[in-house]
């Protein structure tokens, strides 16, 4: 399958195994459920909001735009993938024992990277030993790095369009369905909850 891989590094900002993972659950949606979603016709529901997803979004089409990028808060590597037509979806989740056992150096080194203490050659070993790591995802089989299986999901309602209310604190345009009423006056959810901290 030819992906899109500069697209999806240049999109997110940087290439790191969690862009990787993420390019390879789409490869594995667009193998099994279909081609870059025209609309709504794909629905993605994430469980993280890691570097995974922005290869998601690139490479399927799902967004939360569109309303076809369904994120949920549980803090896994684990995607499900609906086809609207037919109802074909499939749940991918990154195995355990996927990628290997951790690599002390690397993990250590990175640990350095991010709160700002590592030298320059630290830094420079931390690249080589993480763009390895990016490189052994993109070469691993796909059933190798992922659990997949066929589910019976809820398929969600098409993104509806909402109108708009004009929030009674900050004058601002809030989608009806988001607006606060109190005192039978819209509020925004954020000038709504700064009000009945002061009430």
């Amino acid at each position: 399958m030819n992906l899109d891989i500069e697209g999806v590094r240049k999109f997110h900002g940087h290439s790191c195994p969690g862009l990787t993972i993420g390019i390879r659950a789409a490869e594995l949606a667009l193998r099994e459920i279909g081609p870059h979603a025209a609309d709504e016709e794909v629905v993605a529901i994430v469980e993280t909001d890691n570097c995974s997803v922005d290869a998601i979004q690139y490479l399927t089409g799902c967004t939360f735009g569109k309303g076809n990028l369904i994120y949920r808060d549980y803090g896994k590597n684990a995607y499900t993938f609906i086809r609207r037509s037919d109802g074909k979806a499939i749940r991918i989740a990154l195995r355990p024992d996927a990628l290997g056992t951790p690599d002390e150096e690397r993990e250590q080194l990175f640990r350095k990277v991010l709160v700002g203490t590592a030298t320059e050659e630290e830094q420079a070993r931390s690249a080589i030993l993480r763009a390895q790591q990016v490189d052994d995802v993109l070469a691993m089989p796909l059933e190798v790095l992922f659990d997949i299986q066929d589910v019976d999901p809820v398929i969600p309602e098409k993104a509806r369009i909402h109108g708009s209310m004009i929030c009674t604190g900050c004058g601002e345009k809030v989608m009806e369905t988001r607006a606060r009423l109190l005192g039978g006056v819209p509020y925004c959810i954020p000038c709504f909850e700064a009000r009945d901290r002061h009430i």
